[in-house]
């Protein structure tokens, strides 16, 4: 039962958010400060990469070890952050118990400085993989963090010290969280939301400052995947896409506005999903038995209607990000068997095209070029269209299970394993 919900923690997935501008006001054009960077949806505004590799890959910049764990890398300026469970030699026979989450200097790989936390094993079901699986959120000084045993940090971005912290279990009895917490932390209008678990609280806000409770709210069944906020005709709405469901919720109060049925097996949805305000199309995907779906989101008034115009269940996006071009979604499809890298057609959901040239993959969208990272850890560049894909370079630069999305900052690419950390020059 079961078999691959690790992957699930990776939690990849995907969006075409809509942020909060305010909560990103300074960030530099190169910055990742979030789980899929500026637009929450792995399309950053970098230009200037290279049109191909030589054969040997990208000109690797750095690597160095780090550990287990699927959390996303950060970047702000000189520094890069992320988390990970320690490696050691008895780590083959018995893992940390602890968590770090660290600041590295950007162009060497080297720590700067590490918050180390408790982290027990026991009850925790990590034959897939073992957490961290969220990625933080850096916010102003503060950098924001979820622990596999549902504890939310904040910690002094310049020093890693702790300014505040919950323990979601303790305080407010959340359910335990099985193979791991895996939510990404939102910023919004100076709170920091984030998915509890429970009556009431699926789903709750803290002030960024003090970690006050400012909200909590929502009865769904909590699912792996990180919330996203999309405006709906001038409406800013939190996206949660929940256990059996997606549902669109206040950010402000946590209300919920519409929810539309997305039943999966053992409530793994795990994917993030992407919003196009051009056709007020919303497409969520999960492997699991299930597929994919477009919800055309409409409102006026404070009232929100949410009707389905198409299911398939031939794509399934299981742990990766999908990227949305124009009337097109791409992703890779798949979830025991074989992974297709596919194409859909978002005005009618039918198949344009699959591809085996990568296993499970990840994707990133920039310069008008497709960045893959697929599991065995081969790093693709790619053109894509309705009519297909075509690989412009490709390289192995893994050698470990790798499911953790790559980060892009300016023509700088920074990939990670369950071993290793490494930074490549993508530039022309």
């Amino acid at each position: 039962m079961r078999p691959l919900f690790a992957r699930v923690v990776l939690i990849a997935a995907l969006t075409a958010a809509v942020v909060d501008v305010q909560s990103v006001g300074g960030a530099g054009t190169a910055d990742w400060l979030q789980w899929g960077g500026p637009g929450r949806n792995f399309m950053p505004d970098a230009t200037g990469l290279a049109s191909s590799w030589p054969s040997g890959g990208p000109k690797r910049l750095w690597t160095r070890a780090l550990g287990e764990g699927h959390s996303a890398i950060l970047v702000e300026g000189e520094r890069i952050y992320t988390m990970y469970r320690p490696l050691g030699m008895m780590s083959l026979v018995h893992r940390s118990q602890e968590e770090v989450v660290a600041a590295l200097d950007a162009a060497t790989g080297k720590t700067v400085w590490e918050f180390r936390y408790a982290a027990p094993t026991d009850g925790l079901d990590f034959s897939q993989g073992a957490g961290p699986h969220a990625t933080p959120l850096i916010a102003v000084n503060r950098l924001y963090a979820m622990s596999t045993r549902k504890e939310l940090f904040a910690l002094d971005k310049a020093t890693g010290q702790r300014v505040w912290s919950h323990d979601f279990m303790k305080e407010y009895g959340a359910p335990w969280p099985g193979r791991g917490y895996s939510c990404s932390p939102l910023l919004y209008n100076g709170t920091i939301i984030v998915t509890v678990g429970g009556p009431g609280q699926a789903i709750a806000a803290f002030n960024q400052q003090s970690g006050a409770l400012v909200w909590k709210a929502g009865d769904f069944e909590v699912a792996p995947a990180s919330p996203i906020l999309i405006d709906v005709d001038g409406q800013q709405q939190l996206v949660l896409f929940a256990g059996e469901r997606v549902a669109g919720l206040d950010p402000s109060s946590g209300r919920t506005l519409w929810s539309h049925p997305h039943r999966t097996d053992w409530g793994l949805n795990i994917s993030t999903p992407v919003w196009s305000p051009a056709d007020h199309l919303l497409f969520v995907s999960s492997a699991y038995s299930t597929g994919s779906r477009a919800i055309e989101l409409r409102q006026a008034g404070g009232r929100t209607t949410a009707v389905e115009k198409w299911f398939t269940n031939r794509m399934r996006v299981h742990i990766g990000t999908v990227i949305r071009l124009g009337d097109y979604v791409y992703g890779s499809s798949g979830d025991f068997g074989p992974a297709f890298l596919t194409a859909v057609d978002m005005k009618t959901g039918k198949i344009a095209w699959q591809d085996r040239s990568f296993s499970r993959a990840q994707l990133l969208y920039a310069d008008g070029k497709l960045i893959i990272l697929d599991e065995d850890g081969a790093l693709g560049l790619a053109s894509v269209s309705p009519q297909g894909l075509k690989v412009l370079s490709r390289a192995s630069v893994l050698t470990s299970v790798a499911w953790t999305p790559p980060t892009l900052a300016g023509t700088t690419l920074y990939v990670r394993d369950r071993k290793n950390i490494s930074a490549f020059a993508l530039g022309s």
